[in-house]
């Protein structure tokens, strides 16, 4: 079940020179929840849409379970696109809207009925068949939508930003909702967005685009734990980021000097001695409290903080460079107060520049 998408060489350029997508290669499994992530004109929208056939690519090619469908039309493709917009069309009941598809391909109205039904129970509408689409909300929108896409059983699903009109709170809900329904029906669905939430938890792997090229790719726990340079590290999550000088470097450890003084970090590859490095700490993984010994230990002076309900954010300086703390139900901190923070070397990762 599921269908296998090779990506070879693909590349676009809307303006002659200028690539907003340089060559490519991908391999998604079947029945993998495939993220594109990246901000606005990284090219993942583009790939997307040459995947389904709405765009001719300048080079390369796309297979469909190891078949050339580089040059077949979007219906000849067996991929099926959810918009962000959900393009329903709102002279139509739930139903109807489901059933269209179906129809289009010829199939007898029997088989219609039943597949649709088995699409509302799927997404959780089973009792809005014969409702009209202005008078549901957003997330039910969204989801006839999703029914529609798979009530044709598509070789490919393909997604694009498809919760990014709704409101955050809904937003959650969706997430673990679309995850369900792709995984229960075992469809290959490849999703573009921008939102690195959405990514981390719903994606069994994840590529990350900047400005046409492929950066990183890997589990939403790689890419996380050990991006490969400043930019995946940033646009996966909050990070602190210190220049500094190596030491030394043995058995893939790392001493760094740096403003706060030195800091062991896991390295991804061998280092010079001398050489200037970066050092990545997410915020929730420093310390005020005493750690063990191994820990990394330094001292640093608190600006302000900010409460968020479920964590508070502590800004400090070491030196001149600034350092995030996220803090559970933390104690009174005083600004213009030195603290220790401490933070295990596992945790310190030196990035590829």
């Amino acid at each position: 079940m599921g269908t296998t998408v090779e990506i070879k060489g693909i590349s676009k350029s809307y303006v002659r020179n200028v690539r907003v997508l340089n060559p490519l290669d991908l391999t998604i499994a079947a029945g993998e929840l495939f993220f594109l992530l990246g901000s606005s004109g990284c090219g993942k929208s583009t790939l997307l849409r040459i995947i389904a056939g709405l765009l001719k690519p300048d080079s390369g090619s796309i297979l469909f379970n190891g078949t050339d469908i580089t040059n077949a039309p979007p219906e000849k493709r067996k991929a099926a696109m959810v918009f962000q917009n959900y393009a329903l069309w709102p002279h139509m009941t739930v139903f109807e809207n489901i059933a269209f598809g179906l129809q289009i391909q010829g199939k007898k109205k029997a088989a219609v009925r039943e597949t649709v039904m088995n699409m509302l129970e799927l997404v959780r509408l089973s009792d809005c068949a014969e409702r009209r689409i202005q008078s549901l909300s957003g997330g039910q929108q969204q989801r006839v939508a999703l029914a529609r896409a798979l009530a044709v059983d598509p070789a490919v699903l393909l997604l694009d930003e498809p919760l990014s009109n709704l409101d955050a709170r809904l937003r959650d809900s969706m997430r673990l909702e679309i995850r369900r329904i792709c995984k229960e029906r075992g469809v290959t669905a490849i999703y573009v967005t921008h939102d690195r939430r959405e990514a981390l938890s719903m994606a069994d792997r994840i590529a990350v685009l900047d400005k046409g090229f492929l950066v990183q790719l890997g589990t939403p726990r790689q890419l996380y734990r050990r991006p490969v340079n400043n930019f995946v590290a940033g646009f996966l999550g909050d990070a602190n980021f210190l220049r500094g000088t190596v030491a030394a470097f043995e058995n893939g450890i790392a001493e760094i000097d740096c403003s706060c003084g030195r800091i062991r970090a896991s390295a991804f590859g061998k280092l010079a001695i001398g050489c200037e490095v970066e050092l990545m700490m997410r915020p929730e993984h420093l310390h005020f409290e005493k750690r063990p010994e191994d820990a990394n230990g330094f001292t640093c002076v608190l600006k302000d903080g900010a409460y968020l309900g479920d964590r508070t954010e502590w800004h400090l300086f070491s030196g001149n460079d600034p350092v995030t703390v996220f803090e559970t139900d933390p104690p009174h901190r005083t600004p213009g107060t030195e603290y220790r923070l401490h933070i295990d070397p596992a945790r310190v990762i030196v990035l590829n520049n």
